[in-house]
């Protein structure tokens, strides 16, 4: 059975590498969630913008189907420059992700979440409340989601953003980490994922291609690190014929 995993988060989720400097993934055991079905992969995977590209969930994603011997769904619902107030319970992106993962559930095992946001609330009006607002937000996801060992693992801004001229705010960037890394220690099946030393495009907010998909290899292996077996159950193809058996 495919194992799938939720896209959550911001641009630098949403993937804004170049595609022209894309390293080379094989797609082979890759698939996208379009319209409720599986689709073989191709980029952009979250084209939530006319400029999307590369993603850092292909990298990951490959590493985990070889490591796994299985398919992997990836379930992209990242949206550029959102806050995580537009991510709470009851909003428009916080429903779309939940409906979109449900969706996922009918013919896969839901295997793990990965988040990266935070850019949009480094503002001193923003980031003193974030761990509150973040902790929330995730307890939520998986109740709703009927998981709640669910794994999610959070990716740390990069250091790059102290050079960011576009948003001043952004040189608040390393409190949001520190409330990302805390919510990973003191949460069970949750990871952090260091940004260090990755390289940014010319504008000094978006991750880089080659950086994208170091990235998404550092996310594969804090996934790893959580010990976590996707478990069959929390595919609701699989609750709904063990309805159906009981049914008989």
């Amino acid at each position: 059975m495919i194992h799938s995993f939720l896209l959550i988060g911001q641009s630098n989720m949403a993937g804004r590498g170049f595609l022209q400097d894309a390293l080379p993934v094989d797609t082979s055991h890759i698939k996208i969630l379009r319209n409720g079905r599986w689709q073989p992969m191709f980029r952009p995977i979250n084209p939530d913008r006319p400029f999307s590209g590369v993603n850092l969930a292909e990298s990951f994603a490959e590493r985990y189907s070889a490591t796994h011997n299985v398919d992997v769904g990836l379930v992209c619902c990242a949206d550029g420059g959102t806050r995580l107030e537009q991510w709470q319970k009851g909003q428009v992106l916080y429903d779309n992700a939940l409906a979109q993962a449900k969706l996922a559930m009918r013919s896969s095992v839901l295997a793990g979440v990965l988040w990266h946001q935070g850019e949009s609330d480094c503002s001193e009006e923003l980031y003193p409340t974030y761990r509150e607002r973040l902790e929330q937000m995730l307890h939520s996801l998986r109740t709703d989601l009927g998981i709640e060992d669910l794994p999610i693992i959070l990716g740390g801004l990069p250091d790059f953003l102290s050079q960011c001229t576009i948003d001043p705010h952004v040189k608040n960037y390393q409190f949001i980490n520190q409330v990302l890394l805390q919510t990973a220690r003191n949460s069970c099946n949750m990871a952090f994922v260091s940004a260090n030393d990755l390289q940014c495009n010319p504008d000094k907010l978006h991750i880089c291609s080659a950086s994208l998909h170091e990235f998404g290899i550092r996310y594969f292996e804090a996934y790893r690190s959580l010990s976590y077996t996707p478990d069959e159950s929390h595919s609701l193809e699989s609750t709904t014929a063990k309805t159906a058996i009981e049914h008989l």
